[in-house]
């Protein structure tokens, strides 16, 4: 009689827990839906494979649980070491700018929580990005690997320095901010490339746009913005 009354009270269990999952996967998936309309569409980032990437890309799974309620929302968010994950604006208008193909290969200079780098593999054939602090590469390696990012390789390093034995890179983007656009970087800029960087002062700086023809550097700049310091050789120092 026990045996028989245990049953269905696991069952019930099973169910509850089975609804309450698909319950959170439905909210999140609405909250990326209003992130995208909302901050996103809303501010006219308009290309439509950047806008569907990131309605798929759980980006709550690049931020630490406590945090995860917020992962949706019009901010960055903290990530330990004192690096952020960039708004969802930012990283929508960033990657916009590189007029992504499909084909190209992208060099990423400060992987910090590997969602930008997400991103960038849903769009992109090959992402090489490059983060100086070892526990955040970890982490962000961990959490694009569960996702299934097979396209994507994480490297340890100085990324005013970039990656010389990947490169050329037909797109680099700079998710932190300098005062001047690293010469090893623009170097590796595929002929065609173009390169997407916060530059200005330490307080904030303007998202420029660097395109190299013939061997030159052309710029444009768009939005202001506050990035984290890009650390190391042709930048700021630690």
């Amino acid at each position: 009689m026990g045996g028989k009354s245990e049953r269905p009270a696991e069952e019930s269990v099973a169910v509850i827990g089975h609804d309450e999952l698909t319950a959170g996967t439905q909210r999140l998936a609405r909250e990326r839906e209003r992130m995208v309309e909302e901050q996103l569409v809303a501010r006219g980032v308009a290309d439509a494979r950047v806008l569907a990437a990131m309605r798929r890309i759980p980006r709550h799974r690049f931020v630490e649980e406590a945090l995860r309620d917020r992962a949706y929302g019009d901010h960055p968010l903290p990530i330990g070491d004192g690096q952020t994950i960039s708004q969802p604006f930012i990283v929508g208008r960033m990657t916009e700018l590189l007029a992504l193909g499909g084909r190209e290969k992208v060099l990423e200079i400060g992987t910090g929580s590997g969602y930008q780098a997400a991103v960038l593999a849903e769009l992109a054939a090959r992402v090489c990005t490059i983060e100086r602090i070892p526990k955040l590469a970890s982490r962000a390696r961990l959490v694009l690997e569960e996702l299934g990012y097979r396209n994507v390789w994480v490297r340890v390093a100085n990324g005013t320095l970039g990656w010389p034995d990947e490169a050329p890179f037909d797109r680099i983007l700079v998710a932190a901010g300098g005062p001047s656009v690293p010469p090893p970087l623009f170097e590796q800029l595929a002929e065609g490339g173009r390169m997407v960087m916060p530059v200005g002062e330490v307080t904030g700086q303007v998202l420029k746009v660097i395109d190299k023809v013939h061997g030159e550097m052309r710029t444009s700049e768009h939005a202001a913005c506050v990035f984290v310091k890009l650390v190391g050789k042709y930048a700021w120092e630690g």
